[in-house]
C-alpha cells in the first residue's frame, strides 16, 4: 500500500487503527535496523523503535506531507537515536570513546555478528565514528540513501553530508587497515 493511501485511511476515524498498523508493518523493520546500527543493542533498538512509532502515532495528524513519509519517520528515528546516545553519555558521564567501547563490547557479544570477522571489524570501525558521522555513513552505505533524502532526514546540506561521508569512510579505512597491520595497535592508531 502506498503512503498516500495509508495517510488517507489514517485520517478516516473508522480506518485509523488499520492504517497505522499498515504503516508500522511497512516501516518497522527498516526503522529497527536504522536504530540498531546506531545503538547496537537489540533491547535498546527495540525500545527506541517502539518510541519512534509512538511519536509517529501522536504526530501523524500534523504531518504536512511536504516531505516523504519515509524520510519523516527516519528523521524521528534519527533524533531518537541521537537523543538516546546523548542521554547515555550524560547518565553515565561517559566520554565519546567510552560509549563507543561499550557499544563495541555489545557488538562482540552479539551472535549475529560475532562469527563474521570482517563484519565485526567494520562495525567496530563504524562505532568509533562520532554519532553524526556514523549516522551519515549508515544511511549512505547500508541504506543506500541518496544524499538528497539524507538531507531531508538530517536537516543538513548535501555538501556537508558528502564531506561527512568522505571523512567517515576515510576513518573507517584507516582503522581497518591499521587493524590488519600486526605491528600497530588499531585502537592507538585510530
Amino acid at each position: 500500500m502506498e503512503d498516500h493511501e495509508i495517510l488517507a485511511k489514517f485520517h478516516e476515524p473508522a480506518s485509523r487503527n488499520l492504517a497505522f498498523n499498515q504503516l508500522v508493518r511497512k516501516y518497522q523493520q527498516k526503522v529497527y535496523w536504522h536504530v540498531r546500527k546506531m545503538v547496537v543493542d537489540h533491547d535498546d533498538a527495540d525500545d527506541l523503535t517502539q518510541d519512534v512509532f509512538v511519536k509517529v502515532w501522536k504526530n501523524l495528524d500534523n504531518f504536512r506531507q511536504d516531505a516523504q513519509l519515509f524520510t519523516w519517520i527516519y528523521r524521528i528515528a534519527t533524533n531518537e537515536c541521537l537523543s538516546f546516545l546523548q542521554s547515555k553519555r550524560r547518565k553515565f558521564f561517559l566520554p565519546l570513546n567510552d560509549v563507543g567501547a561499550e557499544l563495541a563490547a555489545k557488538l562482540e557479544a552479539d551472535p549475529a555478528v560475532a562469527g563474521d570477522e570482517i563484519e565485526l571489524k567494520l562495525q567496530k570501525a563504524i562505532l568509533r565514528l562520532p554519532d553524526k558521522q556514523r549516522l551519515v555513513f549508515n544511511l549512505r552505505y547500508y541504506d543506500e540513501m541518496p544524499y538528497e533524502q539524507m538531507a531531508e532526514v538530517t536537516g543538513t546540506s548535501v555538501g556537508a553530508l558528502k564531506a561527512s561521508y568522505h571523512h567517515a569512510a576515510r576513518k573507517i579505512e584507516e582503522y581497518v587497515t591499521a587493524a590488519d597491520t600486526p605491528a600497530t595497535n588499531a585502537d592507538e592508531a585510530y
